[in-house]
C-alpha cells in the first residue's frame, strides 16, 4: 500500500502555524496533561505544538472554543509525530473525562465550576517509527554534490533530518559553482507493509558560474582601493557561498565596518560571470569608552579611552586611553598611566600589521615606586586561524625607587612572541584554549648594567561541561624565568611577582614570593601559578563561581623552587551584553607575614 505525504509532514518543526485564539464570554479554567511517550524530544515536540498549553493563560476560552482548540491540537500532535516518523501513531484527547466527538461536551464544560480547573488529557498511541528506505536524488547533480546527506535506509524517518539533507545538497550544489540552484523536495512515499519512507529531491541546477565584475558600495572615509587590496574576492574564481562569507567575515574584522554584506546579482552578466556587490556600512570615526574596576590591592582604577577607527583611510587605528589607581592596600600612593597605540593593518604584507605604543606611568607599590616611559614598535602576522607571532622592540627610561635607594635604567629588549587563542569569546570564554610563549633578551643600562633574557609561558583552557555554556571548568596556568642575572641584577619592575587577580587571588598584588625584613616584596627570577575555577551560571542573566588559586615566586632557582601559597574563594556574575559584571571573595589559605586577611575583586570580564 503507497500513500503520499505532503511535504508540510517534514517541515512542522520549523514553520507552526498558531491558530488564533477563540474567546468565550465566561471562559473555563483548565489544567493541560500530555501523557508521556518514553522520547523525550517527541514530548519536547507535542508540548511546543499544543495551542492548549500556550494559549492557556493568555486566551482563556469556553466551552465551544475549548473543544475547538482541542480539535485543532490533535492535527497538531500528529504533525509531531508524523515529524518524528510515527505515521500511523493515533492521538485521544479528553476534556473532564469525555472525548471531543461527545456532542454534549460544550455544554458540559459551561456548566463546570471554575475550581478545580476543567482536565485535559492527551494520550498517544505511537504504532511504529518508520524507517528510511530508498533515498534518491535526480535532476542535474554535479559530481560529489550528493555525497554526505546523512540519510542512511534503516534510520529513523525524521523530518528535520529530511529538513537538513535539503538544505545540505542544496549547500553542496552551490558550492560547485552553480549560484541559481534549487532542490525540491517532491511528495515521500510511504510503504505501510514495511514500516518505510521513500524520499527523493530533485535538482535543478541552473547555470554554472565564476565571479564576474566586483562592485563596491557605501564606502565614505575608506580608500576603495584598500578594499579591493584586501578582498578575498577576485573575478574568474569560481563561485562558492563559502568564499562570499569568508570574504565578508574578513573585511569585518577590521573593526571599521557594522554592516558587510557580499549580494550576488539575480542574473548573470554578458560575459557569463556572476556580478558581486560588497555592500558595506562604515562605523563612525571615533569612539570614546569608560571603565572601572574595584580591588582592595591596587584599589579603584577608572580608565577612559579615545579610539580613532581609519586614520589615513587605510583601516589605521589610533587609541589613547588614560588609566588611575587610587587607593588599594599594595599601593602607597594614586597612581597613572597613559597609553597610546598606533595599528597599521596589512603593513608590507597581508595579514600583518605595524604596532606602535607609547606610554608613561607613575605608580607607588609595596615593592617599588617608578615612574617610565615605554615606547615600542612591534610587527604582528596572523599565522592561521588560532596562532598569531610578534617580534619587536622596546626601550624603557626609568627610575625606581626600592627600599629607600633611587636607581635609573635605560632598558632596550627584543620581544618574541608567539600566541595561539581558540576561544570562544574575549570576555567570557566557555570553550578553547588561550596560550603564549615570550622570550625577551634585554640590556640594562643603569646600576648595575646588567643583561638578561626573560621567558615566560601561559595559558588556560575552558571545558563546557554539558556543552551549554552554563557550566565551565576553566583552568590557566602560568610559568616564567629570568637567565643571565640575579635577582638584584634585575631592575625591579623586571622580576616576577605573584599575587592579586592575574595569579593568586587572596594575596596582595605582588605580595607572594621572598621579602625584604619589612615585608616589602623582593621578587623573583622564576615565577609558576595556576588556577582551578568552576563557572555555573544560574536563572538567565545570574552566575556563581568558586575557584582555587595557587602561586609561588623564587629568587634562587627555577619555577616550583620554592614555597606555595593556595588561595580560594566564591564569586558572583551578572551577564550582561557586553560581558559579565564579576565580584570574587578571595582568603588566603596559607597567608605571608604582613598578609591580609581577605581580598576582594570587581570588574567586567572573567578573572581569564
Amino acid at each position: 500500500m503507497r500513500l503520499s505525504v505532503r511535504r508540510a509532514g517534514f517541515v512542522f518543526l520549523c514553520f507552526l502555524v498558531i491558530a488564533p485564539a477563540s474567546r468565550a464570554a465566561d471562559p473555563q479554567p483548565y489544567d493541560v496533561n500530555l501523557e508521556p511517550t518514553g522520547n523525550a524530544a517527541l514530548d519536547g515536540a507535542l508540548h511546543d505544538s499544543a495551542n492548549l498549553i500556550s494559549l492557556q493563560k493568555s486566551a482563556p476560552a469556553g466551552g465551544f472554543a475549548l473543544v475547538e482548540r482541542a480539535r485543532q491540537d490533535v492535527q497538531r500532535f500528529l504533525m509531531a509525530l508524523h515529524s518524528y516518523g510515527y505515521y500511523e501513531a493515533k492521538v485521544h484527547v479528553t476534556i473532564a473525562g469525555r472525548p471531543l466527538d461527545d456532542p454534549r461536551l460544550p455544554d458540559l464544560i459551561a456548566g463546570l465550576p471554575a475550581s478545580p480547573p476543567a482536565k485535559v488529557k492527551a494520550t498517544f498511541d505511537l504504532g511504529p517509527q518508520f524507517k528510511f528506505g530508498s533515498v534518491q536524488v535526480t535532476g542535474s547533480v554535479p559530481k560529489g554534490a550528493a555525497d554526505g546527506l546523512g540519510l542512511d535506509p534503516g534510520s529513523p524517518a525524521m523530518a528535520a533530518e529530511v529538513v537538513t539533507a535539503q538544505g545540505r545538497l542544496l549547500d553542496n550544489v552551490r558550492a560547485r559553482g552553480y549560484p541559481y540552484a534549487k532542490v525540491e523536495l517532491p511528495p515521500a512515499v510511504l510503504h505501510l507493509d514495511s514500516n518505510t519512507l521513500d524520499v527523493s529531491f530533485d535538482v535543478q541546477s541552473g547555470p554554472e558560474a565564476s565571479i564576474g565584475a566586483i562592485s563596491i558600495t557605501g564606502l565614505k572615509d575608506m580608500n576603495e582601493s584598500f578594499v579591493r587590496q584586501r578582498l578575498l574576492l577576485h573575478e574568474g574564481q569560481r563561485y562558492s557561498p563559502a568564499l562570499l562569507d569568508r570574504a565578508r567575515q574578513d573585511l569585518a574584522s577590521l573593526g571599521v565596518f557594522s554592516v558587510v554584506r557580499m549580494e550576488p546579482a539575480d542574473h548573470l552578466g554578458p560575459d557569463g560571470r556572476l556580478p558581486i556587490t560588497v555592500a558595506v556600512t562604515e562605523r563612525p570615526l571615533h569612539a570614546v569608552d569608560l571603565g572601572i574596576s574595584y580591588a582592595t590591592d591596587v584599589g579603584l582604577s577608572p580608565s577612559v579611552g579615545w579610539h580613532h577607527r581609519n586614520l589615513f583611510g587605510n583601516a589605521e587605528q589610533l587609541n589613547l586611553t588614560g588609566a588611575m589607581q587610587l587607593g588599594g592596600n599594595a599601593l602607597t600612593k594614586p597612581g597613572y598611566s597613559f597609553d597610546a597605540q598606533f595599528i597599521k593593518p596589512d603593513f608590507l604584507a597581508r595579514n600583518q600589521s605595524l604596532e606602535l605604543d607609547f606610554q608613561a606611568l607613575k605608580q607607588s607599590l609595596q615593592a617599588y615606586d617608578q615612574t617610565a616611559l615605554i615606547e615600542k614598535a612591534a610587527i604582528n602576522r596572523r599565522l592561521g586561524a588560532y596562532w598569531t607571532g610578534s617580534v619587536g622592540i622596546y626601550a624603557e627610561q626609568e627610575s625606581i625607587t626600592q627600599q629607600g635607594v633611587t636607581r635609573h635604567y635605560n632598558l632596550i629588549g627584543l620581544p618574541v612572541s608567539l600566541k595561539y587563542d581558540s576561544t570562544t569569546s574575549l570576555l567570557d570564554p566557555t570553550e578553547g584554549v588561550r596560550a603564549a610563549f615570550t622570550i625577551t633578551p634585554t640590556h640594562a643600562m643603569g646600576n648595575p648594567s646588567s643583561d638578561f633574557v626573560l621567558m615566560q609561558a601561559s595559558g588556560s583552557t575552558y571545558l563546557d561541561v554539558f556543552q551549554d555554556g552554563r557550566s565551565v571548568i576553566a583552568l590557566r596556568g602560568l610559568v616564567g624565568g629570568a637567565t643571565g642575572v640575579n635577582v638584584f641584577g634585575l631592575p625591579p619592575d623586571q622580576r616576577f611577582y605573584a599575587g592579586g587577580s592575574g595569579t593568586v587571588r587572596g594575596y596582595r598584588y605582588q605580595s607572594i614570593g621572598p621579602q625584604f625584613p619589612d615585608n616589602k616584596p623582593i621578587g623573583g627570577t622564576s615565577i609558576a601559578a595556576g588556577t582551578f575555577e568552576l563557572r555555573q551560571r544560574i536563572l538567565d542573566n545570574y552566575g556563581v563561581a568558586a575557584f582555587v588559586d595557587a602561586g609561588q615566586v623564587s629568587s634562587t632557582g627555577g619555577p616550583f623552587g620554592d614555597a606555595w601559597r593556595v588561595g580560594a574563594g566564591v564569586g558572583a556574575r551578572y551577564y550582561t551584553p557586553i560581558g559579565p559584571i564579576r565580584l570574587d571573595v578571595a582568603v588566603p589559605l596559607n597567608k605571608q607575614p604582613g598578609g591580609d586577611s581577605f581580598e576582594l575583586y570587581i570588574g567586567i570580564g572573567q578573572a581569564f
